[in-house]
């Protein structure tokens, strides 16, 4: 399926999640700015494709650093405004890091505020067509999807990926989040969409695959939750890596200690001993090609 002129994808690489640019007669929109090391090349690769319209608005499918690193510099550089799903908007204004994930997960967000909240079921006019913003519980329940039922276009965010989803970060902290996910990806089976636009990767179109591999996936971390820290602990692990390049096994440590700290279930999954836990994140980084080791240290691959 093709893409109309008025959507440009810009598909990023780990750290950033997709932009998605929008073109309209009054500018142009980007949707999720990706994460803040990466803001020259999205300033970059979004001037590029906005042709010269100026960027007037930012909208939010959640503000996950990866998603909304980039808020703060786009703002300050062309006074666009930036529009948010509502459900940590009070977390955004007191600027809790703690709460917001950005401590515990190890990650940067350079603080930015927002204009406006998008509401589930608010129509959005982006690129000359009417989007819906749709609830997307799961990965991380203030997250929405953007759905415009004439192109059959759905830009899922983090609710479904052509392999898999985001990590359910909500079980983490001892909140429901398994049975929204599935609550989610039935929502998109209803939508049967000619096209996922989704928050990393390329857009797909074999919709039915994806979903049938995704209820897969959750119903496999429903029969054994601690899959879900595992994977939530390993991810983690690599995105930092990918940013620094290099860690130590006490850096790693640190961060196996900080992701655990206010995490109810990782606590009930990984109790006593941070060490041997990051060692053993650091083998398993290695064994899956992500890393090599040099002595203490562990070295991204790519």
């Amino acid at each position: 399926m093709t893409l109309p002129d008025s959507i440009r994808v810009l598909e990023r690489g780990w750290l950033s999640s997709n932009n998605i640019v929008f073109l309209d007669d009054d500018g142009a929109s980007v949707v999720d700015s990706g994460y803040v090391t990466h803001l020259d090349d999205t300033i970059r690769l979004i001037d590029d494709a906005r042709e010269g319209r100026p960027l007037v608005r930012i909208v939010n499918t959640h503000i996950h650093s990866d998603h909304a690193g980039g808020n703060a510099g786009l703002k300050a550089l062309h006074g666009c405004e930036v529009w948010i799903p509502p459900g940590e908007a009070e977390l955004v204004d007191s600027w809790d890091e703690d709460r917001l994930s950005y401590r515990r997960t190890s990650q940067q967000c350079p603080r930015f505020s927002y204009d406006r909240l998008i509401h589930p079921r608010d129509t959005l006019r982006l690129g000359g067509e009417d989007w819906t913003v749709l609830p997307a519980a799961g990965h991380d329940h203030a997250m929405v999807m953007l759905w415009c039922e004439r192109l059959g276009i759905l830009l899922s965010a983090d609710a479904l990926w052509q392999k898999g989803f985001g990590v359910i970060f909500p079980e983490l902290a001892g909140i429901p989040g398994f049975e929204k996910q599935k609550a989610t990806l039935d929502l998109i089976g209803t939508l049967k969409p000619r096209l996922v636009i989704p928050g990393h990767g390329a857009p797909f179109t074999d919709v039915a695959a994806s979903l049938q591999a995704a209820h897969s996936r959750i119903d496999w971390f429903i029969a054994e939750p601690r899959r879900n820290s595992d994977n939530a602990l390993k991810v983690l692990l690599a995105f930092k890596l990918l940013e620094a390049r290099r860690l130590t096994l006490a850096d790693l440590t640190d961060m196996v200690r900080a992701s655990i700290e206010g995490n109810v279930a990782m606590q009930a999954h990984y109790p006593h001993d941070p060490e041997a836990m990051a060692a053993f994140m650091a083998q398993e980084l290695v064994r899956a090609g992500a890393a090599t080791r040099e002595g203490d240290a562990v070295i991204a691959s790519r």
